[in-house]
């Protein structure tokens, strides 16, 4: 499990969203950091954000990337 916490950051610093969005969409994955840590949130809920480590996040890419996620309907 990866470690992180919710938190609502009020990012003074600019969000970056993945380069996977859909252009204007807002059902994408954006990060922002500052000196406190790493976050996370939904573009579709902006007010909320989950804060992690750098360390945490590479192992939540990493397991995401081998499918370890995949939803099979």
């Amino acid at each position: 499990m990866v470690p992180c916490r919710r938190t609502r950051r009020n990012a003074r610093s600019g969000w970056q969203k993945s380069s996977f969005s859909e252009g204007g969409a807002p059902n994408c994955v954006e990060v922002a950091t500052d000196s406190a840590g790493i976050y996370v949130r939904e573009s579709e809920a902006p007010a909320e954000a989950i804060a992690t480590s750098p360390a945490a996040l590479r192992g939540m890419v990493r397991s995401v990337k081998s499918g370890r996620f995949e939803v099979f309907q």
